[in-house]
């Protein structure tokens, strides 16, 4: 093939449609789809029930099948459905489980996921049925006389495996769902295809957690998987006495016509309704219900089985196999869930009332904070720990960290004010500290050394770009900063003035004008200013702020932005602590002023920095702005979505492309967090931690104005 064949051609697959790419990658799925409706055609099964059909003893499998030597059936069986119903749950359990095991290991291999689980959970069945029909048990003897038919046994394993894939914890999740679906269903319907499921499930799921390719690291589980595994069990025994209580089953545990009590089946699921979020969070109020709830059924249960010969005497039960499987289930399971509870019962600490959940570690005044940013350093935006709506706490000894609590989520802003090696520890504390208050921890406008060093499984996404002028060698010249000389002359022939200068020392007639010309910014937007990283003239007034002011000859203002310092090592001093840098934050203009002000402002703070032999400037990061070149996957096109509705009204798209005129390196910010199910959470946090004034009916006319714009 030639090179421009080969370019044509790698240009024809880019133009593709991605549905048609996603296609080509299961082809194994889609031909057998494709063959069980081929066959359900041809044969009528798609109509009719295949088990009405007198050829299907020959095509199903069982142990009557194995017995009488028909082993052809192993293969037969899969591209039949015993009902046409059945088509319905069970083309997405293939499509789903032997697609996504395909796409992630291809055809061949998936093939073999699948011929083995459905080998294995036709034999085992079988081999289980062989032995236990033995004793003359009424349900291992039905079963031991069934029929089955389908490829859910393969799919369910494919499945499995491709679950093992999955990162923690949603690996655990998948995990956890399919043990209780197949435990619930085997233990209480006890079809044949349900024990078969049961074989094939278990053998997945051990072979996945052995075999070296899907093998993770194990150990004691943390308090969120502790909450997490509380919160299934809870949910799974939910569901089983509801199956107790409406649906009649003939099953392992005995049939059920059904007879249990309504007021004690609604009782206990209405206990676990309300009890079972707060598992979820960790409250130790609903960790001592489900502890009552459970003593009670145990005993309950325990009592029952005890008072069963009386009752077979007095004529009020036939038989105790009426009721055993009723009292003994429910009281194994809750006994279970007791044991569960209490092995796990340090991640259930957390104090009811929200005022009282406050992070088991040293709170720290806003002077502790900064001693400890001079001495270990920071980054670009650690000034804003020191200000006040944040929360401050010691880490990683010596260090600190900051952080707002908002909607249940603890959100720390910017990297952790510890030792480079210390990093990773004061992360992993921070973690801790808030599972154990039961708030959801995340990390906003983190920089790539943190990122590097968030906890394990944890995930990190780029949410803002921080744009740095290195001031070592400034000098405005050449074409890319033309604009920027541009505005620097014409101040000089109009007349305007720059003054670089501590806000709190200015006269007031300087200070009415700087909250005039905020006041008149914020009006326009049509919402309170935004705080978390951004600051108001509040913040400007500190005197380790340095703010520049553009002012004309008859004392006008107009414009000003304020400058952070950013505290590191320096290398022109042999690495010893100081400010080595400024950081952007307030920009305001007066309406009808000085047109270029803002390039004139920042360009002259840049040149009068760097004449004080500082090494940067940081014009600071725009929210929800990410480099173009990134790669945008499912959380960065919902940020994507978030950052469109608030450009129309904070411009931060539009502001970012304003500071390229000074020719900046671009650093990525990044939000850490645990997984993408604590996102929801996250969004509503920092929408209060950056309008933590607005009132809901300003969020909504917010959204209606950046759809109209």
């Amino acid at each position: 093939m030639t090179d421009d064949a080969r370019v044509r051609t790698a240009e024809a697959v880019r133009r593709r449609p991605p549905s048609v790419a996603a296609l080509r990658r299961v082809p194994l799925t889609i031909s057998f789809v494709l063959a069980m409706l081929v066959v359900g055609a041809v044969t009528g099964t798609i109509l009719t029930p295949a088990a009405q059909q007198p050829w299907y003893p020959q095509v199903a499998t069982g142990l009557p099948a194995l017995a009488e030597g028909r082993w052809w059936t192993i293969l037969t069986s899969p591209f039949f459905v015993d009902s046409p119903l059945v088509y319905l749950t069970l083309l997405p359990l293939v499509a789903g489980g032997l697609g996504w095991s395909e796409w992630r290991f291809g055809s061949l291999r998936t093939a073999g996921l699948f011929a083995g689980g459905h080998l294995v959970g036709v034999l085992g069945a079988a081999g289980i049925l062989v032995i236990v029909s033995q004793g003359g048990w009424p349900w291992a003897v039905r079963l031991s006389e069934t029929y089955d038919v389908g490829p859910s046994g393969g799919a369910l394993t494919t499945l499995v495996f491709a679950v093992a894939t999955l990162p923690a914890p949603w690996r655990l999740r998948a995990r956890l769902a399919i043990a209780v679906w197949v435990g619930i269903s085997v233990l209480y319907l006890g079809q044949l295809y349900d024990l078969e499921h049961a074989v094939s499930a278990v053998a997945a799921l051990v072979a996945s957690g052995w075999l070296p390719a899907f093998r993770r690291p194990a150990g004691r589980p943390s308090q969120r998987e502790w909450r997490l595994i509380g919160l299934a069990a809870l949910v799974a025994i939910g569901v089983i006495q509801v199956l107790d209580l409406v649906v009649p089953y003939d099953g392992p545990l005995g049939s059920n016509a059904p007879t249990a009590s309504f007021v004690d089946v609604a009782v206990d699921v209405i206990i676990i309704a309300l009890i079972a979020n707060g598992i979820r969070q960790g409250f130790r109020v609903a960790w001592i219900a489900a502890i009552v709830l459970g003593a009670y059924n145990v005993t309950t249960g325990v009592l029952g089985i005890a008072l069963l010969p009386v009752l077979v005497d007095l004529g009020a039960v036939a038989a105790p196999t009426d009721l055993l499987g009723l009292l003994v289930a429910p009281a194994l399971f809750w006994a279970a869930i007791l044991v569960l509870l209490i092995a796990g019962r340090a991640a259930w600490r957390v104090r009811l009332r929200p005022a009282r959940r406050r992070l088991a570690a040293e709170p720290l005044t806003r002077a502790q904070l900064i001693d400890r940013l001079r001495h270990f350093g920071g980054g670009t935006i650690s000034w804003m720990a020191t200000w006040n709506a944040n929360d401050r706490v010691a880490a990683a000894g010596e260090g600190a960290v900051a952080y707002q609590a908002h909607a249940g989520v603890a959100i720390m802003l910017g990297d952790p004010i510890v030792p480079e090696a210390a990093r990773a520890d004061a992360l992993a504390d921070f973690e801790r500290v808030t599972q154990q208050a039961g708030l959801i921890p995340c990390v906003f406008s983190a920089s790539g050394a943190a990122a590097a060093a968030r906890p394990a499984g944890w995930r990190s996404v780029i949410v803002a770009e921080d744009t740095i002028v290195d001031l070592p060698g400034l000098e405005f010249k050449g074409k890319a900063w033309g604009p920027v000389r541009t505005a620097m002359n014409r101040a000089g022939r109009e007349g305007i003035e720059f003054r670089m200068v501590r806000l709190a020392d200015e006269p007031w007639n300087v200070l009415a004008q700087v909250r005039a010309i905020s006041e008149q910014w914020s009006g326009d937007k049509g919402l309170p200013e935004m705080r978390f990283t951004l600051g108001t003239v509040d913040e400007a007034l500190d005197p380790e702020t340095r703010v520049a002011i553009a002012v004309d000859g008859d004392g006008s203002l107009h414009g000003v932005t304020s400058w952070l310092p950013v505290h590191g090592a320096s290398a022109r001093t042999g690495g010893e602590p100081r400010i080595v840098g400024w950081t952007l934050d307030l920009m305001r203009r007066r309406d009808g002023g000085f047109g270029p002000v803002m390039e004139f402002l920042i360009a002259a703070s840049a040149q009068h920095f760097s004449d004080r032999d500082y090494e940067f400037v940081s014009l600071s990061g725009a929210p929800l702005v990410r480099p173009r070149d990134a790669e945008a996957g499912p959380v960065d096109q919902v940020l994507e979505q978030i950052g469109g509705l608030i450009e129309p009204l904070y411009g931060f798209k539009s502001l970012h492309r304003f500071k390229q005129k000074f020719n900046p390196r671009h650093e990525p910010l990044h939000l850490l967090y645990r997984d993408e199910g604590d996102l929801p959470r996250i969004g509503i946090a920092l929408t209060r931690a950056y309008l933590p004034d607005a009132s809901l009916r300003d969020l909504v006319a917010s959204a209606t104005v950046g759809r109209s714009g």
